[in-house]
């Protein structure tokens, strides 16, 4: 059974918060959404996401946002639902072809949380794409690991928090990496892929961002079962560092994100 990684009675307003507006849409045109599609934005969370694709093919066109946290869903369908945009509690590593076909399937943030069974997930997904449809995946690379001025036993910490994590809640902080062949494999056409920043700290660090990152940390890191021996009060120690060195304008601190989309072929090999 999947679990969320990040699952906390604050998780809604983090993916609100996090959620940048202006690069979502121009993500979201660079792919090639139009108005009049069809389009699913899967792992679609509080439903803020939903809302801003709307935005792009509205009128004529509809969105439907799909999940499998409920409690995320009924977020979604309290603040954002209307005519045109619509919400499933649904887990998507299984058939989806309930749900009808689509002009343009997007995937962005979700899979990351499930290494093992990232291609199984984008294979399910194309089964629901029209042909000569859109299937727009974007993810992180390197994940949470590229910092500069992290002492010796922080930078230790951060990557046994990242290994562990990997290990035993099926994380993937290089899947970014994989997505082109993903689409490759499928036999999908026009493939185009971008990579630019995702996160990208010098100088003084915004409030939403400190958020996102010491939630982060207060979820995922403090679950991950490391033991952070290299601190006399374990977690509350290493939080403390990590937060003070976030806080320090000398912090450089980056993510790439690679963006990629391909269209599923029209006639389909035999």
């Amino acid at each position: 059974m999947f679990t969320y990684l990040m699952e906390n009675q604050d998780e809604a307003l983090r993916l609100t918060v996090k959620t940048d507006k202006s690069a979502l849409i121009r993500q979201a045109v660079w792919a090639g959404i139009r108005p009049g599609m069809r389009v699913a934005d899967i792992g679609c969370g509080a439903g803020v996401t939903s809302s801003y694709l709307y935005d792009l093919v509205w009128p004529g066109g509809s969105v439907t946002g799909v999940d499998a946290s409920q409690e995320r869903i009924e977020h979604a369908r309290g603040n954002y639902e209307k005519e045109g945009l619509d919400f499933v509690c649904h887990d998507f590593h299984r058939d989806l072809k309930g749900l009808g076909a689509f002009d343009f399937i997007w995937v962005r943030f979700v899979l990351e949380y499930n290494r093992s069974e990232s291609f199984g997930i984008v294979r399910n997904l194309a089964e629901i794409l029209k042909p000569g449809g859109i299937l727009c995946l974007i993810d992180l690379d390197y994940n949470c690991l590229s910092h500069f001025g992290l002492s010796q036993r922080l930078e230790k910490n951060v990557q046994g928090v990242i290994k562990t994590l990997e290990e035993k809640a099926d994380f993937d902080p290089y899947v970014g990496r994989k997505l082109y062949s993903f689409l490759y494999d499928l036999g999908f056409e026009d493939i185009d892929v971008q990579i630019k920043p995702h996160h990208l700290f010098f100088g003084h660090v915004s409030e939403k961002d400190r958020f996102n990152w010491m939630k982060k940390l207060e979820v995922a890191a403090r679950n991950s079962g490391w033991a952070f021996e290299d601190y006399e009060d374990g977690f509350d120690g290493f939080h403390q560092e990590f937060e003070t060195f976030f806080a320090d304008p000398r912090r450089f601190t980056y993510t790439p994100m690679i963006s990629c989309r391909g269209c599923r072929p029209k006639i389909e090999r035999p």
